[in-house]
C-alpha cells in the first residue's frame, strides 16, 4: 500500500492539486485570467477523461502495470512543463498529459492495489490507499507555503524535483501483477456484475458528484483569496482540506463496514453540499475553513466509496468499471470549470458555481435513494 500512497502524492497531489493554491499565485505574477485558469483546469479533466477511457479499454494486468509507471514519469514532467514558459499552449500541454499521468496514477493504480488486497485475501477496502490524496494535498500546501520566496516558476521546479522522489517508492515498491487468476489460498477470482439499472442509476450519482468535486477542488484557494478580509489564508484553506481529507478515507472505510457501503456515500453525499456551499453563504474566514474541512473530509472518501464498489463488482478487472463510473465524474470536470471562470468573471465571485456544484450533489443524493429502493439485489452483491 505505501507504493499507492506515493503514487497518489505524485500524481494527485503534485500532478493535479498543485495548481489549485498556484492559480493565485499566477494570477499576481504572470497575469493569469480566471477564464484561462477555467480552460486549464477543464483540459486537465480532458486528459483525466482519456486516461478514465484507456482504463476500460485495457484488460491486460501486465498493460496495466505499464501504463500506472507511465502516469508516474508523466506527473514528472508535466510539473516541470508548468514553469518553463507563460504561453497558454505549454500549460494546455502539460495539463492534459497530467490529467492521464493522474488517471492512471488514481485508477489504473487503484485497479492494481485492489487486485493484489483481493488476492492476498485482504479486506477489499481502499481507505489507507486513498489517504495518498490527503497526503499530498497537505504536502503540497506545506511546500508551496514554504518556498513562497521563490518566483511561480520556481515553485513548479521544486515540485518537480520533489516529484522524482515520490517516483522513486511508487515506482520500486509496486509488487508485479499476478496473472494467475487466482488469490493466495487458490480460490477463483469471480465477477459480480451489477444490473443495468444499478450502473445507470451510479453513474448519475457519482456524475453529479463530478460537478460537485470539480469547482471546490479547483478554485477553494481564489474564493479565500478573493476576500478582502480572507486575503492571505486561501493556502491555510487548502492545508486544513487535506488535513482533513487524509484520514477520511479510513473513517468512510470503518462507516460503510457499520452502516453499509451505500448508507455511507448517502451520508458523505449530504455532508458534501453543505461543505460546498457555506462559502456562498458567507463570506467570514470560519465559513471558508469549514467548507474546507466538510469537502476535505467527503470528496476522497465518495472517490474511495464508489472505486471500492466498483472492485467488489469486478474483482478481475476493477481498473474497468472504475474507468467507465470516472468517465460519468469526469464529463462534468470538463464543463464546470470553464462555466465557473465565466461566472466569475461575469459576477466578480462564485457564489453562483457553488449553488450550481452543490444542487448537483443533492440530485445525486436523491439518486443514491433510489438505487435503495430499486436494487436489492445489486446492494446483496455489495454484503457478500
Amino acid at each position: 500500500m505505501s507504493s499507492g500512497i506515493f503514487c497518489l502524492v505524485l500524481t494527485m497531489g503534485i500532478a493535479r492539486f498543485s495548481y489549485t493554491p498556484m492559480i493565485p499565485i499566477m494570477f499576481e505574477q504572470v497575469g493569469l485570467s480566471k477564464v484561462l485558469a477555467g480552460w486549464l483546469a477543464t483540459i486537465n479533466y480532458m486528459g483525466y477523461m482519456s486516461g478514465a477511457l484507456t482504463a476500460t479499454l485495457v484488460s491486460s494486468l501486465v498493460v496495466k502495470d505499464r501504463l500506472y509507471r507511465l502516469g508516474l514519469v508523466l506527473a514528472v514532467v508535466t510539473t516541470f512543463m508548468m514553469g518553463v514558459s507563460t504561453e497558454p499552449w505549454v500549460w494546455g500541454l502539460s495539463r492534459f498529459l497530467a490529467g492521464f499521468g493522474t488517471a492512471a496514477g488514481l485508477l489504473i493504480g487503484a485497479g492494481l492495489m485492489l487486485n493484489w488486497l483481493i488476492r492476498h485475501n485482504h479486506r477489499s477496502e481502499m481507505g489507507i490507499h486513498f489517504s495518498g490524496v490527503g497526503i499530498g494535498i497537505v504536502f503540497v500546501s506545506v511546500l508551496i507555503w514554504s518556498s513562497n520566496q521563490l518566483t511561480w516558476s520556481e515553485q513548479w521546479f521544486l515540485m518537480a524535483l520533489v516529484g522524482i522522489l515520490m517516483a522513486i517508492p511508487a515506482w520500486t515498491w509496486l509488487p508485479k501483477p499476478d496473472t494467475s487468476g487466482l488469490t493466495e489460498s487458490g480460490k477463483s477470482l469471480e465477477d459480480k456484475p451489477p444490473s443495468q439499472r444499478f450502473l445507470r442509476l451510479m453513474m448519475f450519482v457519482y456524475f453529479c458528484g463530478g460537478f460537485g468535486f470539480v469547482i471546490s477542488a479547483t478554485y477553494i484557494v481564489a474564493i479565500v483569496e478573493s476576500q478582502p478580509i480572507m486575503q492571505g489564508q486561501g493556502e491555510m484553506a487548502f492545508l486544513i482540506l487535506g488535513l482533513c481529507a487524509a484520514p477520511a478515507c479510513i473513517i468512510w472505510d470503518l462507516v460503510s463496514r457499520k452502516t453499509g457501503i451505500l448508507n455511507a456515500l448517502l451520508l458523505a453525499y449530504f455532508i458534501h453540499a453543505v461543505g460546498i456551499v457555506l462559502p456562498a453563504l458567507g463570506n467570514s474566514l470560519e465559513f471558508a475553513l469549514l467548507s474546507a474541512c466538510l469537502y476535505g473530509f467527503t470528496f476522497v472518501g465518495i472517490v474511495s466509496i464508489v472505486l471500492t464498489m466498483a472492485g467488489r463488482f469486478y474483482p478481475t478487472k476493477p481498473a474497468k468499471l472504475m474507468g467507465m463510473l470516472t468517465m460519468s465524474y469526469g464529463v462534468p470536470q470538463i464543463i464546470a470549470p470553464t462555466i465557473a471562470g465565466y461566472l466569475a468573471s461575469a459576477s466578480g465571485n462564485y457564489n453562483a458555481a457553488l449553488y450550481m456544484a452543490s444542487g448537483f450533489i443533492v440530485l445525486g443524493l436523491f439518486a443514491i435513494v433510489a438505487i435503495k429502493k430499486w436494487s436489492a439485489s445489486d446492494i446483496k452483491l455489495l454484503a457478500n
